[in-house]
């Protein structure tokens, strides 16, 4: 994101912070339970009078989770606040379209909000970050709201990187998933492929045969990128007779292959740099970041605290 997109918005300054910081909404949490006070700068909206945000990132719904909500939505109240700007005669959903639904199907007839007056930009980034924080988003779903924030607001793949609290290598392999095929990228969009699976597909010969044997046979990430390479090989080369195991790989070698695989899966989870280090006696786990962002999204993620 070029620094003069959004000049006003602080950035995240320090660990704990998360998507508060960006919102710049120091009010915290807010219960609409019976009895309760909402804090200054919250304030009481008919659900009515809230849309959703057109394009937003998040496509999909879990009803029952949904459901969840709604339950414990009548049980507590709204605990977090909805996060919303003017629009017309009423008011876009920046941030908490969930809590939103599962509010209607508590049959509350009002929600609070927080109002902030953001711009498109804005909006696109802290429905994207709010998502992306909670885990909320298939790895498609992120895949084009960056791209959209790159074609539409002319954000660069660092200034995203930053935002998220990602590596800059993470958002450009989430990027080069929309390279697939219609097909495959569905498949992600509904959790039959992982984005480890659908990464090893990217310009791959038959890339949709593999993904159906995939889905069929719940192969793993490692079987994918085997299948891959066999398919960019010419023919020729995959029509030879295999060598005998005792001369070719080693266990030691099947292992290392097995421990990068596992590198690339916890680096696509965490969105960092991960190396693995093992022995006879036991080994390591080391996560890379660059920025203190990203060490409180590890933090977060490592001691279950709410982002």
């Amino acid at each position: 994101m070029s620094e003069q997109a959004t000049p006003r918005r602080p950035r995240m300054g320090g660990l704990g912070r998360g998507l508060s910081s960006l919102l710049g909404d120091p009010e915290g949490e807010v219960s609409t339970a019976r009895g309760s006070t909402p804090p200054s700068g919250v304030r009481q909206l008919p659900v009515t009078a809230l849309s959703p945000l057109p394009g937003q990132p998040r496509r999909f719904f879990d009803e029952s989770a949904l459901d969840e909500l709604a339950e414990s939505i009548s049980a507590r109240g709204v605990i977090q606040p909805i996060v919303v700007r003017p629009h017309g005669k009423g008011y876009q959903i920046v941030a908490g379209e969930r809590r939103w639904r599962a509010a209607q199907r508590a049959r509350l007839h009002e929600v609070p909000v927080v109002v902030r007056d953001f711009t498109d930009a804005e909006t696109m980034e802290i429905a994207l970050v709010e998502n992306i924080q909670r885990r909320d988003l298939t790895a498609i779903e992120e895949a084009e709201g960056y791209r959209r924030l790159i074609d539409e607001f002319g954000h660069t793949q660092e200034a995203l990187a930053n935002l998220v609290a990602k590596s800059r290598s993470h958002v450009t392999n989430l990027l080069r998933l929309l390279e697939l095929p219609k097909p495959i990228q569905d498949m992600v969009g509904d959790q039959r492929l992982s984005m480890g699976h659908a990464r090893a597909l990217i310009h791959v010969p038959g890339a949709e045969t593999i993904a159906e044997k995939v889905v069929a046979k719940g192969l793993s990430v490692r079987d994918v990128e085997r299948m891959a390479r066999q398919a960019r090989e010419p023919e020729a080369k995959r029509t030879r007779t295999p060598r005998d195991p005792a001369a070719g790989a080693s266990q030691d070698g099947a292992s290392d292959a097995d421990l990068r695989a596992l590198e690339r899966q916890l680096g696509d989870v965490l969105g960092l740099k991960v190396q693995i280090s093992h022995g006879d006696k036991g080994g390591s786990i080391a996560i890379g970041y660059s920025t203190l962002g990203q060490l409180d999204m590890v933090c977060q993620r490592l001691s279950g605290e709410r982002i």
